[in-house]
């Protein structure tokens, strides 16, 4: 029975040397490596998820904006146009007003 528990020891002893060994120390380097990689890649997509859908409404939202200024700078030019020519034409008006003002004193 004494040799069987020799045996025994010698194999927990070589299971003790061997998490020691420089391979061993590297492959659970690897693997604590691996772990965190995943954990930083879980943490990588939630934060591109998030960009992503804030590009898309940010997107939509200036986009609808754009439309929309561009549309009231159509709507002032037009104004503007209108006014001009309003403009003028009281302009016209004012003038001879002012000649007939000036016949009749």
């Amino acid at each position: 029975a004494a040799p069987r528990a020799d045996a025994a020891s010698a194999l927990q002893f070589d299971a003790v040397a061997a998490k020691n060994r420089p391979v061993s120390k590297v492959i659970t380097l690897l693997k604590d490596m691996l772990k965190q990689l995943e954990k930083e890649a879980e943490e990588d997509e939630e934060i591109y998820d998030k960009m992503a859908c804030w590009c898309e409404t940010n997107d939509r939202e200036k986009t609808k904006s754009i439309a929309d200024a561009e549309a009231r700078v159509k709507d002032l030019t037009t104004k503007i146009e209108e006014l001009t020519a309003l403009s003028a034409q009281l302009g016209t008006e004012i003038k001879n007003l002012e000649k007939e003002v000036a016949k009749n004193q």
